[in-house]
C-alpha cells in the first residue's frame, strides 16, 4: 500500500507538472526566432524535458541527415522518413517513461484482494482449529479470529482498489 500510493502521488504531481509547462513550452518554442532559440526556450520552460528531448531529436535528426545524405548509407535515407523515424523512437522512450510504474499498480490492484483472501481464509482456518478440540461451540472463539480475517480482506481491498483506479487513471 505504501509503495503503490507513493508512486501515485509521484505519478501525479509529474503529470501535473507536464500539463502545467505544456502550454507554455509549446507558446516559448513557437515564438523564437530561430530554431537554436526555441531549443533553448523548450530547455527553460520544459520541467518535464518530454517536449524539449522530442524538440533536441528532431534537431539532431535533422543536423544527422543533412551532414550524412550525400555520402554512404545515408545518400538512400529520405529526410522525413529519418526525421519521423526518429521522433518516434524517442516518442516510445518517452512514453514508457511516463508509464513507469503502472504495471506495478496493476500488478498490486490484481493481486491485493487475494492476498486479502487468502488472510480471511487462514483467519478462518484458525478459528476452526480452535474449536477443534472444545467440546462447547461459545462465540468468543469464533469472533475473534474471523474479525481479524474480515481485517485483513478489508486490508487487501483498501490496497487494491487505489492501486487499480491510479492505474486506470494514469492509462
Amino acid at each position: 500500500s505504501f509503495f503503490s500510493w507513493l508512486l501515485i502521488v509521484s505519478k501525479l504531481l509529474s503529470t501535473w507538472r507536464a500539463a502545467r509547462c505544456q502550454e507554455r513550452a509549446l507558446h516559448s518554442f513557437w515564438g523564437a526566432n530561430s530554431l537554436p532559440e526555441a531549443l533553448e526556450a523548450l530547455r527553460n520552460e520544459d520541467r518535464s524535458g518530454i517536449f524539449a528531448g522530442l524538440a533536441l531529436t528532431g534537431a539532431h535528426a535533422a543536423q544527422a541527415h543533412q551532414q550524412n545524405a550525400a555520402r554512404g548509407i545515408g545518400a538512400g535515407v529520405n529526410a522525413s522518413e529519418f526525421l519521423t523515424r526518429s521522433l518516434r523512437s524517442h516518442m516510445v522512450i518517452a512514453q514508457s517513461r511516463i508509464e513507469r510504474g503502472q504495471t506495478f499498480l496493476a500488478s498490486v490492484g490484481s493481486t491485493a484482494p487475494f492476498i486479502g483472501l487468502f488472510g480471511t481464509v487462514w483467519g478462518i482456518y484458525h478459528a476452526l482449529v480452535g474449536l477443534s478440540g472444545a467440546t462447547q461451540v461459545v462465540l468468543d472463539k469464533v469472533a475473534g479470529p474471523v474479525g481479524e480475517a474480515l481485517i485483513m480482506t478489508a486490508a487487501g481491498l483498501f490496497v487494491a482498489i487505489p492501486a487499480v483506479l491510479a492505474y486506470n487513471a494514469f492509462t
